[in-house]
Formats: structure tokens, sequence, C-alpha cells
């Protein structure tokens, strides 16, 4: 079976952008690959994160995982800290990668902004661990977003020298998995901006664990144009904020945009926007309520991650510790 690997930032709830772009997705995949995916607090903390928050939003994104169906049973649901192979084997990629490469990454200057001389060095060299993540458990397919793209070229470019200096076949190419349609969330406040967990404003966003007041509040104040829904695709053009309702509706409800448009042209916002938190509230509602009952019993959630966190050590012990006799930090067999 094709290993899978992927993570995310337990850097706030999971999101309605975060929930239709990626992990409904990866919902599915368990039942057809071997799929390993990580809640990545060290990558969180390159960023500073109050300890106390960074453990309850840590548990909250474990709960918001099982309750969107991943199950601690079909794949390997697990803390990437509890697993010390990632940091071992970043460290070995922080003296295989070139400060060049580096350099390129776009992501650290977006995330770094004009004070980058303020940045953690953990930012900058985040690629590094993001490949390490990965290729700890030679894991060969990643569901990745456009945003991502750059750094799983820089991951094989590490596995690449890896292999060319030492002169071994070990670790391997890892190509983007490719999914199902994945739904392209924008910000409620801003159409040509991603949704994020991590934006200032919670009114940009829907976070799987709001109740339907919240929901119905964000989508009636969710920023719109004057114009009516358009029968076709076209007449969304240069109207950002408007094809991402669309687009919302359309993914909750398992059908297409064109379809939504059919069904709704004509219509003004105010009515539209009522259908659509209609849909929302009846698709989130059940997994609130899951996320809920599972954070009243915190010790559960741990022993979970714990067992998930002993079966990938199972798996990246034994690659870590070949990387190591590859490069002559243990003495060969």
């Amino acid at each position: 079976m094709t290993r899978v690997f992927s993570g995310i930032q337990p850097s706030g709830v999971p999101t309605l952008g975060n929930y239709l772009g990626a992990i409904r997705n990866w919902v599915p995949m368990q039942d057809r690959h071997e799929c390993l995916f990580c809640i990545v607090d060290l990558h969180a903390i390159t960023q500073f994160q109050p300890p106390a928050q960074l453990l309850a939003q840590t548990r909250e994104m474990a709960a918001a995982l099982l309750a969107c169906g991943l199950s601690a049973e079909k794949c390997v649901l697990f803390v990437q800290s509890h697993v010390p192979a990632h940091a071992e084997l970043g460290w070995i990629f922080n003296c295989v990668a070139r400060i060049g490469w580096l350099n390129r990454m776009t992501q650290f200057k977006d995330k770094a902004g004009s004070d980058r001389e303020n940045a953690s060095a953990g930012l900058y060299v985040y690629p590094n661990l993001m490949a390490a993540d990965i290729l700890a458990y030679k894991a060969t397919s990643v569901p990745v977003g456009d945003d991502q793209r750059q750094h799983l070229e820089l991951a094989n470019d590490i596995a690449q020298k890896f292999n060319h200096d030492y002169g071994v076949e070990f670790f391997p190419r890892i190509e983007p998995f490719i999914q199902g349609v994945a739904a392209r969330v924008m910000s409620l406040r801003d159409g040509t901006k991603k949704m994020s967990k991590s934006d200032p404003s919670d009114q940009s966003r829907i976070n799987l664990n709001d109740d339907a007041d919240a929901i119905a509040l964000k989508i009636r104040r969710a920023k719109t144009d004057p114009e009516p829904i358009p029968e076709h695709l076209s007449g969304l053009e240069n109207r950002p904020e408007a094809r991402n309702l669309v687009g919302i509706l359309a993914a909750v409800t398992g059908t297409l945009p064109e379809n939504v448009l059919r069904e709704h042209a004509g219509q003004g916002f105010g009515q539209f926007k009522a259908v659509l938190t209609e849909a929302l509230v009846a698709h989130l509602a059940p997994i609130r309520a899951e996320m809920l009952r599972l954070l009243q019993d915190p010790g559960a959630l741990d022993a979970a991650l714990h067992r998930g966190a002993e079966r990938a050590e199972a798996i990246a012990q034994p690659v870590i510790t070949e990387a190591k006799r590859i490069i002559g930090l243990l003495p060969r067999r």
C-alpha cells in the first residue's frame, strides 16, 4: 500500500477551510492507503505559543480530526514531538540542505514579513523539518496544497543530496498525492485570501467548534456585493466573495457550483445566506458535538495519541537508525 503522510499545526481549532480543503479528503484515504496523520507541534513553536494554550490546542486538534472521521485504528494519528525521529532527522537535514535553497522559500518571506531578522531560526529551517516529517517514514505520497508544493520540491532535493553524498539509494522520491476535488475556501472578510485559523479576525472563518448562532452571525456578516446570484459561473468573475460563498454551499451539499447557481440564480445574498447557514449548521453540528464529547475525556485523547506515537515510532526508528549508520553516527553492522 502507498504510505501517505500529512501534518497539521495545532495553532487553533480547524476551520471550515481546513476541513473542506484537506481533512475531509483524508478520511477515505484511511481505507485505501497506509496513512500517518501528524499534529505538528514542533512546527507550531517556530512562532511563540503560550505553553498551556499549545497543549490545549493539540488536544483540540486531535479531537477535531477524530470527530471529522479519522480513526485511530485505521490510521496512525500522533503528535510530532512524541516521536524523537522527527527532530533527529530534522537536524541531519539541516546539515544536508543548502542556505541558498532555504533563501528561495517564499513561505518564510511571507511569514517573516519585513522583520525577518527577528524571525526564529526554526521558522527559517522549517522546510527541513517538514522533509524529515515525511522521510522519517519513507512516505512516498503527501497531500499538499499549492502553498506547500515548494516545500515538497525541497524535500526531494534534500533526499536526493543525502543519497548522492553518501552513495546510497536510501530515501525515496516523494510525490504529491492527487486526491479528490478539494474546496478552496476563502476568508469571509476578504474573498482574495485563504480562510485561516491564524487570521486575527475570528469573523473571517468558520471554526469547526462554532455553534449554530456563531455560524449564522458570521455568514450574515460575511462580505458580499450588491449584485444578485448569477445564472452561470462566468457571472462570478471578479466577484471573489460571491464565488466563495457559492463554493462553500456546493462543497457542504455535495454538488457543483453550477448547480448552486441554477437553483439560486437571481436571489439576493440575504436569502442565499439563510440557505447557506442552514446547510453549514446541518453539516457541522455532528462534528462539533463529537469534538465536545471527546474533549470531556482528555485522558482518553492523550492515550489514543500515545498509542499513535508508539506505532509511528516503530516505523520511524529503524529509518533514523539506518540514516545515522549511513553518515557515521553509529557503527555499521
